[in-house]
């Protein structure tokens, strides 16, 4: 099968806009390859002048911040890092059947690599707080921060147009999907020995049969 992967342009963030970036091109990219019965959900981005779209389903909303808050604990232990996080989207097949297995297996046909710098603040860590007010580094000139999240805000939108661009010239590739089906199958992927872990557990919601180690 054609797995097509887009490389996205790599944002500097700081690490209390991690949550609020990653939402947005993560939801972006699903909403874009939902189909079916769905509820577009505007949401306006606190931190900077963006809105984008959900496509309104909970367990895509929870999948998504569950893993955003395990990319970020993982940032928390292993700083000053460029990082990756791959949105993989899958069928699932069952193979060949024989006297001692029914495996099921996963068949990539896409993958987005969202690449991030997460910068360290200059004075004292950020706290758990998300929200800009709360965070602001006395340290630092507010022109230079001021300045500075203007060009993420502009390199956000510009993610934005790549997906939008993407989603609109690869096609081919889309397998078709079944009835009654509402987003495709997907999974998200970062930077963790145990991330296979994490993935078993997240997504027994959406397939049953489960990954086929839990197969037996």
């Amino acid at each position: 099968m054609n797995c097509e992967v887009c490389q996205l342009k790599e944002l500097e963030v700081e690490s209390f806009e991690i949550r609020e970036v990653l939402r947005c091109i993560l939801h972006t990219i699903v909403f874009h390859r939902a189909l079916g019965l769905i509820r577009p959900k505007d949401i306006d981005l606190e931190l900077f002048e963006i809105t984008y779209v959900q496509c309104g389903e909970i367990e895509v909303e929870k999948k998504i911040d569950e893993k955003i808050d395990q990319f970020i604990s993982w940032i928390e232990k292993h700083p000053n890092k460029k990082s990756q996080i791959c949105l993989s989207f899958y069928e699932v097949k069952s193979k060949q059947p024989s006297w001692f297995t029914n495996k099921i297996e996963r068949l990539y046909w896409e993958q987005w690599y969202i690449n991030l710098n997460v910068l360290q603040p200059t004075k004292s860590p950020v706290g758990k707080s998300h929200h800009s007010k709360l965070v602001m580094d006395p340290g630092e000139a507010s022109e230079e921060r001021s300045s500075r999240r203007t060009l993420l805000e502009q390199s956000l939108q510009d993610v934005l147009f790549q997906i939008i661009k993407f989603v609109n010239e690869k096609k081919d590739h889309v397998p078709p999907i079944n009835d009654g089906v509402i987003y495709c199958p997907f999974e998200i992927t970062i930077p963790s020995s145990s991330d296979s872990a994490f993935g078993m557990d997240m997504f027994k919601r959406i397939l049953h049969s489960g990954h086929p180690s839990m197969l037996g």
